[in-house]
């Protein structure tokens, strides 16, 4: 389903094409904020594998900051990688944790340790990670982090959209009938459909996608 495909059915579904703007929020505004609140909802409630992205950066000798990616939510993994190609994941722990074991930054060595910190400064909101020690030569990091994909709304399509659209129609129903100031047995029905819509693409996201039949065996259900 096509964002396109997306309004039209929140219409159909609503019985209403949300034709008055309220200041300068257009009829296109409301359905793609209705939208967007329901994939926020959804990316916050399921670890799908396409919420995950997979970057390379570079750790400086005696500075024991790296940026993060302007899109970073979350860190998956982060790893040292040295020169024969072998992965050392450094262990996450708390700044203060980083502060009181390597106080000096001319204390350097081969990081163990990160931590997120920042921002830097009340102009950004951009975050960094604080390495633990700070590292003695340059090191390829490679990090794994979580991230909002460009929502339907502006992208056309999405993987929600191509993949899963009961979870993200449903949701946007909510959303819409909240707004509506629907019925609230209607507004409970939506819920429900949600819920349950949900509750299956977490079984993908959260179940499916992190075991296979080799190791966990095949999913069975007891006979009566």
């Amino acid at each position: 389903m096509n964002y396109s495909e997306l309004a039209a059915q929140i219409k159909a579904y609503c019985e209403n094409s949300f034709p008055e703007s309220i200041g300068s929020v257009t009829s296109a505004d409301q359905i793609a904020q209705f939208v967007m609140n329901a994939e926020q909802r959804i990316y916050n409630t399921v670890q799908l594998p396409a919420l995950r992205k997979n970057v390379t950066g570079t750790a400086t000798p005696s500075n024991k900051y790296v940026s993060c990616p302007t899109d970073f939510l979350a860190v998956h993994s982060l790893a040292v990688v040295d020169a024969n190609d072998d992965y050392h994941y450094l262990l996450n722990k708390d700044v203060n944790f980083i502060r009181e074991s390597y106080p000096s930054s001319t204390g350097t060595g081969f990081p163990e340790y990160y931590a997120i910190f920042g921002p830097n400064s009340s102009d950004t909101d951009e975050l960094s990670f604080i390495l633990g020690p700070t590292p003695d030569d340059d090191y390829t990091l490679e990090l794994h982090y979580f991230y909002y994909p460009e929502s339907i709304v502006t992208a056309g399509t999405s993987w929600l959209g191509d993949n899963f659209d009961t979870a993200l129609l449903y949701g946007a129903l909510v959303e819409a009938y909240t707004y509506m100031k629907g019925e609230p047995d209607v507004i409970a029905q939506y819920e429900k459909l949600w819920q349950h819509s949900l509750s299956l693409l977490k079984q993908l996201g959260d179940g499916k996608d992190r075991r296979d039949s080799y190791r966990n065996g095949q999913v069975r259900m007891p006979v009566q």
